[in-house]
């Protein structure tokens, strides 16, 4: 598994609840904005995806509802609760601590790099 595999394995539910706090979304929606907005880069798998949602709605971050498209066809649409932007703007929180902590080691080891 490679560095993108394991950032994507580890994102999947911050990327899931930070769209939600724009709309209610059904599954391939999501997958379809986080490939859209990350221009490629991030893709999720349905095997990936739908396993999280169903993980965050028995965490109570988010409720699901299913609704007709059309004649026939129904979707299930998935919101976030008050419980998931809590969650939510806690892992945006750790995520900037982990990115800041990230930034300083590479900025110390760019330092002695150049001393070199």
């Amino acid at each position: 598994m490679g560095i993108r595999d394991n950032f994507k394995k580890g994102s999947v539910e911050m990327l899931l609840l930070t769209l939600l706090r724009e709309e209610d979304m059904y599954g391939y929606q999501l997958s379809q904005e986080i490939k859209e907005r990350s221009e490629g880069i991030i893709t999720i798998p349905e095997g990936s995806m739908y396993p999280t949602l169903y993980r965050l709605e028995q965490n109570g971050y988010v409720t699901s509802c299913k609704k007709t498209v059309g004649s026939r066809l129904s979707r299930i649409y998935y919101h976030i609760e008050e419980k998931g932007i809590e969650r939510l703007q806690t892992m945006w929180s750790e995520y900037h601590v982990f990115n800041d902590a990230l930034l300083k080691v590479r900025s110390i080891s760019d330092s002695v790099i150049e001393k070199n």
